[in-house]
């Protein structure tokens, strides 16, 4: 499908002084794509030049379309010396080859350079005509849409979800080739951002032929990163799930689908809850169509951190009859026949979702995952993807063992990630192990009927809880009980998923966040030897975070995890794990049981009041957080079951215990002994450190909540009022003979103070909840830790009982943030309809802090670089799929921008604070500028997926590279949706913005 390519360089302005003499600027524009290269006539001395060129035309292939990103440089003309270059400006063509996407790419955008930042603005016309091209042997999947959300998108129903999509692209990193010797830091720059554009474009390509050889139509949890591997290359991968989605095009269509099951796939919108009561902006249950389950407590023993294990972990019985029990048996087994057969096709049955159409989640079995150490430079060719692909497959593969072990045929809630460290490196792949119901996974091969009795057989808001796997003959020691729900079918004691939490789950009281950190120490080390102390390390951290979780599930009075997300990071001289998920109450799991400790040091009376003491706390703080949370389970009696109870074991037995005593181990049985209680083993300071850290744990301010998951369980009524922000804190290790216990230490002071200081900022958004709580953790040089948080803040209304508290806290903070004002990072101002129409407003609220050696931030206010006098309205920022109290209408495309940026004076710009603050501001205004051109006034699903910063204090040097992706769309407020429902907002529609970003 040939095509043309047409552009015009309208005009710049706020272009910089490049003439001294005179102070202003001879600029010209250079317009490339692919080998062809047209110029503009040069504009002379003029800060804000008017070119109005003529049309430039590229005639090209589509695949190059696909490929190639549209590049515009701006440059002042010499006479006598060579060109100086302002900066550069990258277009995506790819949303213009959408049938129901853009037409036209028009506005004015930040022109960039790696060394300056943002130098002005320039405003272009990009167009797109294609042309029919029947030929099969075509190598573009032009049409084939791509979504960053992980549920079914807004607008959209799926009528098919076909399942696994991925690949990876390798090149030669030019930071490392030979010429980088003879090349300015700008040049050096300038041909990484382009490659990797190239490389981006080249992969999505790639994936959509994938897409199409499936016959779906669109990719839905796409996620890609780039590992830059050094000397052995540049990685960029993703992966996806494809799909076949049909637009929903009239606005009756964006009402929730009846609950009685459908014969007839098409029928079901994926994306909308099946309760007509909800609230039509967004999920107002406790999540869109989310689910999740857990690994009981000691799968994860069971989970490899090479890829080379024993992986004959699938026991010598079939798997499933067991569990089926008495109710339903027969329509069990044959579901599982059908799943079987609807995945076997698949090489790897994973899906990247983690919210799902009603009915799509039939069980959870658990979490699943692997990890794998490799050396790069065991790589016999850098340039070939082979051995990558080999890598991947093996994890891939262990992850499908672990899942059938869990009786399971898929993996839902699957996420791949790596980390490198010189020539070592880490892969890392979990996911969670499900069963799944085949109507939605082929095009109607199963039964009406069958469904009917499959779904009459599946109670709702338990079902995804009941087991899986067979109670006779389990993979792992696990304690069930019958489910408190149904009382039909086996659940766990607790669950772990890296899923959200279904719509019709049954909750009781709030959520909140856990997490679970770690640091060790490793001796420096080359190569193999490097890589073998990293590969033993690793099982014992998985455990040590694992068991980190449980005890923190437990002392909140809670018995589930979704949203799980672990990762380990690798350093020169250290590891560094950290564990996020949103912890609840699910009515069908048991009750947990409190935390006992147990002492095994010499009885003398201190230590015996000190255990005693501590004991105490633990209860103490278990009571409080079960009120805090509003944990209340409701008293169940064999009257209003109707039958008898099976004895509950409410508390389950996972043993901590330091010691490697074997006599001890057997003393304690851990796999089925009949302990009550959650014992805490202690027999050395570190474990009496571990359960001190358990009660340093300080629940959020009065009037906040906090949670990983898009919507937090057990708040409905959101308001219009929220924001997004992007806060980065770097801390430099002040002494090298550092300890484990001061690691621990350092790392989670780091982490509390930097959720404790946007409690502060956010305080007067009371009551807030904040919602996709995005933790990264990375190691960028020995001795330097940096941790990188993005979430957003959203408002809800308390019920009547609480108005009078909630005002008088409104007062009370009112009064606080007058006479406080000054110990501000920045004022918080929240923007409102009357907002002045910039497309890029200042950044009021970046958070982004240098810390001293011992933690303490030294705050610093910048501002966002200036881009002024836009006809445009603000764009909306934020990592939820969805706008509170707004209707996404249209899809734009994906917004996926890679950018670098370089400084020789960073005392001069701040510090590392000032300079990461004016970096993700520039970062922020380029994402706007982009979706304002494609006619957009949003993105959804944004992520900032990679933040790498590296810094010389001695040279005064710093560099960062930032990867951030989303969805661009264009919404209308719900109050609008009546007068527009008939009409299509345009591009320069302003939006009844009630509340703006926190912009970093």
């Amino acid at each position: 499908m040939p095509g043309k390519l047409k552009v015009k360089i309208v005009a710049g302005r706020h272009l910089p002084v490049m003439d001294r003499a005179s102070d202003l600027t001879d600029a010209f524009v250079e317009v490339k794509f692919g080998n062809t290269t047209f110029k503009t006539d040069v504009y002379l001395k003029s800060l804000n030049p008017q070119w109005n060129s003529e049309w430039f035309k590229f005639e090209v292939d589509d695949e190059d379309l696909q490929d190639e990103p549209l590049q515009i440089t701006v440059l002042d003309h010499d006479t006598y010396s060579a060109n100086d270059a302002i900066g550069k400006v990258y277009i995506d063509i790819d949303p213009l080859l959408y049938s129901e996407a853009a037409t036209v790419i028009s506005g004015w955008f930040p022109i960039y350079d790696t060394i300056h930042g943002i130098r002005g603005e320039i405003n272009v016309v990009v167009k797109v005509d294609l042309f029919n091209d029947l030929n099969r042997f075509r190598q573009s999947s032009c049409g084939v849409k791509f979504f960053c959300t992980t549920s079914i998108p807004k607008c959209y129903r799926a009528v098919i979800i076909h399942g696994f999509v991925e690949e990876l692209v390798v090149n030669e990193d030019p930071e490392y080739q030979w010429i980088d010797r003879i090349r300015t830091p700008r040049a050096s720059n300038e041909a990484r951002q382009r490659l990797i554009s190239l490389m981006s474009g080249e992969l999505q390509r790639k994936i959509g032929l994938k897409v199409l050889e499936m016959r779906g139509n669109a990719v839905v949890g796409y996620l890609q990163c780039f590992d830059l591997e050094g000397e052995s290359g540049l990685v960029v991968r993703a992966i996806g799930t494809a799909c076949t989605l049909d637009k929903l095009s009239s606005p009756a269509a964006f009402l929730p689908a009846c609950n009685s099951p459908s014969k007839e796939m098409k029928e079901i919108p994926f994306n909308e809850d099946p309760n007509p009561n909800t609230h039509s902006s967004g999920p107002s249950t406790p999540l869109k169509n989310q689910t999740y389950s857990f690994s009981p407590s000691k799968s994860y023993s069971r989970q490899s951190s090479s890829s080379d294990t024993d992986l004959s972990l699938t026991p010598k019985t079939g798997m499933g009859s067991g569990s089926a029990g008495k109710e339903g048996g027969p329509f069990k087994a044959l579901l599982r026949q059908q799943t079987q057969s609807a995945l076997e096709q698949r090489e790897f049955p994973f899906f990247t979702l983690t919210a799902f159409p009603p009915g799509f989640l039939v069980h959870v079995g658990g979490v699943v995952s692997a990890r794998s150490v490799k050396l790069l430079d065991r790589i016999h060719n850098p340039d070939e993807p082979e051995t990558r692909d080999a890598w991947w497959a093996e994890i891939r593969q262990e992850i499908k063992s672990h899942a059938k072990a869990l009786g399971c045929h898929a993996v839902v809630g699957y996420s791949e990630s790596t980390s490198i460290c010189e020539e070592v490196c880490i892969l890392s792949a979990s996911g969670t192990a499900a069963v799944l119901n085949p109507r939605f996974l082929q095009d109607g091969t199963v039964e009406g009927c069958l469904e009917q009795r499959l779904e009459e057989n599946l109670p709702a808001g338990c079902g995804f809880c009941h087991i899986p796997y067979d109670e006779l003959n389990m993979p792992f020691p696990a304690h069930l009980t019958y489910c408190y729900n149904c009382r039909k079918q086996k659940v766990p004691d607790v669950l772990f998923t890296t899923i959200d939490l279904p719509t019709d789950a049954t909750v009781i009281g709030k959520g909140c966040l856990i997490q679970a950190r770690l640091c060790r120490l490793k001796k420096k080390a080359q190569a193999e030897a490097n890589a073998t102390a990293i590969s033993n390390l690793l099982p014992f951290m998985e455990y040590e975070v694992h068991t980190q979780l449980m005890n923190k599930l437990k002392l909140k009075g809670m018995n589930a995890l979704f949203g799980l997300r672990i990762q380990i990071t690798v350093g020169e001289n250290m590891l560094m794990g950290l564990a996020s998920a949103t912890g609840v109450y699910l009515a069908a799991l048991p009750t947990p049981g409190g935390i006992q400790i147990a002492g095994k040091t010499p009885n003398d009376g201190s230590y015996e009041q000190h255990i005693s003491h501590m004991q105490k706390k633990i209860n103490d703080t278990i009571a409080k957080n079960k009120e805090l949370y509003e944990i209340t389970p409701p008293e169940i009696s064999e009257e209003i079951i109707g039958s008898p109870i099976p004895e509950p074991r409410q508390r389950s037995r996972l043993l901590r215990s330091q010691s490697e005593s074997s006599d001890e181990v057997t003393e304690l049985d851990l796999s089925h002994g009949k302990k009550d209680a959650f014992v805490l083993e202690i027999d050395d300071t570190d474990a009496m450190e571990d359960v001190h850290s358990l009660l340093t744990d300080v629940p959020p301010p009065s009037g906040f909540y906090s949670c990983n998951t898009e919507i937090m369980p057990g708040i409905n009524n959101w308001t219009s009022e929220i924001q997004m922000f992007t806060s980065v804190r770097v801390i430099r290790l002040s002494s090298l003979n550092l300890t484990n216990q001061a690691l621990n230490k350092n790392f989670n002071d780091l982490c509390e103070n930097l959720l404790k200081s946007l409690y502060f900022k956010l305080r007067s958004m009371i009551p807030c909840c904040l919602c996709h709580v995005n933790f990264t953790v990375s190691l960028p040089e020995d001795e330097l830790i940096q941790v990188t948080v993005t979430a957003v803040a959203i408002t809800f209304d308390k019920n009547q009982a609480l108005q009078t508290t909630k005002i008088h806290v409104e007062k009370s903070l009112q009064r606080a943030s007058t006479d406080n004002e000054e110990l501000l990072q920045f004022p918080l101002e929240l923007c409102s309809d009357s907002l002045p129409s910039h497309p890029f407003p200042p950044a009021k609220a970046v958070t982004v802090e240098k810390a001293s050696p011992m933690g303490e931030g030294n705050f610093r206010n910048r501002s966002a670089p200036p881009c002024a006098n836009s006809t445009v309205g603000v764009v909306k920022m934020t990592p939820l799929s969805f706008i509170p109290g707004a209707k996404i209408t249209k899809y734009l495309g994906i917004i996926n921008m890679f950018f670098i940026r370089e400084t020789t004076s960073l005392r001069e710009e701040g510090g590392v604070s000032g300079f990461l603050h004016a970096f993700i501001a520039e970062v922020f205004a380029m994402v706007r500028a982009h979706v304002a051109a494609l006619g957009g006034n949003a993105v959804v699903s944004y992520i900032m997926k990679q933040c790498v910063f590296m810094e010389n204090p001695n040279k005064n040097q710093a560099q960062c590279l930032i990867n951030v992706s989303g969805d661009a769309v264009v919404f209308v407020r719900e109050s609008e949706l009546e007068v527009v429902s008939t009409q299509q907002p345009t591009a320069n529609c302003q939006p009844s913005c009630t509340g703006g970003e926190v912009t970093t």
